[in-house]
């Protein structure tokens, strides 16, 4: 069994794909050609905002945005402690000063009742980062947002394709940013990113940043960076949207199921969907005790498994802040366990991992 199958969707499309790619290698325009402008045409209009920027990488999109929102050394960056790297590495690239919250230990995203604690005159921004593909309480963060003229940057590299009180994902704050990493719930054959905004002058900055800090050809009127989009990866992007619908419904389906047969075995630590949420699972990601027992009893029958993540990022060498006090962000990275899942795992499969799980976890006790 794969921990991810990439191959199943691939035979779906693979004429689209190769069409597509045909496409671009006839016309040779490699950088900035007509696919991305498609692309991005799209995604604007599934998303339902205004601007859609192609970028090279989800960790792009972030930095790009960093800077178009001007963030300088020593400014404060909220965000949560239990997420990738990502998003306090490019502030630290940048010089400013990652602030950790803890989470709500149910959804696993920012708890907004904790930020309000950690504002402070150096605060540029806030980064909720909307984990295992269920979006953060975008308008409680947005309520402070307004009352502290912040902006909010929604890391929407898990949840592209969910909503939020039936708004989508990426379209919930001043900048919305996902990734395009092949095992996203949209993802490319290799890296890629955007990034989405209404505000018109903010969606100016954010493409001249991408492109060298380039006004037009050959004039750089700022500093930027080589953010750009591939054309090859906007082709294969493109096949892709003609399912994602349709896959993102069986995702829902398929996560509700598996915690259905998760319950009936006896395992209750499945994911909490808030009410006005609907996740495209990212993961699918339960809680238990005997963690490091249970996936070699797992692996033993061949189920794969993984850790999304391991360790909060205040005890990440590289980013640390020893300081920080996030007890949740601690307990989770200790007991998170993501189980295989992708749209077209079968009932069968289900079952399968359910029973082997209940298992291995009784024979831990």
């Amino acid at each position: 069994m794969k921990f991810i199958d990439l191959n199943i969707q691939q035979v779906l499309i693979r004429d689209k794909i190769n069409e597509n790619i045909k496409n671009v290698l006839d016309h040779g325009q490699y950088i900035l050609g007509p696919e991305v402008d498609e692309l991005e045409k799209q995604l604007s209009q599934y998303v339902g905002v205004k601007h859609c920027i192609g970028v090279s990488s989800g960790t792009d999109a972030l930095l790009i945005a960093m800077l178009a929102l001007d963030i300088a050394p020593g400014d404060e960056v909220i965000t949560p402690a239990f997420n990738y790297v990502a998003t306090a590495e490019v502030a630290k690239l940048i010089g400013a000063v990652p602030v950790y919250i803890d989470i709500d230990p149910l959804t696993y995203n920012i708890n907004p009742e904790l930020i309000l604690k950690k504002i402070t005159n150096k605060t540029k921004v806030i980064i909720p980062t909307s984990l295992y593909g269920q979006c953060a309480d975008m308008d409680a963060i947005n309520q402070l947002s307004d009352r502290y003229g912040l902006p909010v940057i929604e890391d929407g590299a898990q949840s592209f394709g969910a909503s939020y009180k039936s708004r989508r994902s990426c379209s919930l704050s001043t900048i919305g940013v996902t990734s395009f990493f092949p095992t996203k719930p949209l993802g490319a054959y290799g890296d890629g990113g955007a990034i989405f905004t209404d505000d018109d002058d903010l969606a100016i900055l954010i493409r001249q940043i991408s492109r060298h800090g380039q006004d037009y050809k050959y004039h750089h009127i700022r500093v930027g960076v080589n953010g750009r989009l591939d054309t090859l990866q906007a082709a294969v992007l493109l096949a892709k949207l003609d399912l994602f619908d349709k896959e993102v419904e069986e995702r829902e389906k398929l996560g509700k199921k598996y915690s259905d047969m998760l319950n009936e075995s006896g395992i209750k630590t499945t994911p909490y969907i808030e009410p006005h949420n609907r996740s495209v699972y990212a993961q699918y990601t339960i809680r238990i005790k005997n963690r490091d027992k249970v996936i070699k009893l797992l692996k033993k029958n061949g189920i794969p498994t993984a850790i999304h993540y391991p360790m909060p990022l205040h005890l990440q060498p590289s980013v640390n802040d020893p300081e920080s006090n996030v007890p949740e962000s601690v307990s989770a990275s200790k007991e998170v366990l993501s189980l295989p899942f992708y749209p077209y795992l079968t009932d069968g499969e289900i079952e399968e991992i359910a029973n082997k799980l209940r298992d291995s976890i009784f024979n831990t006790l």
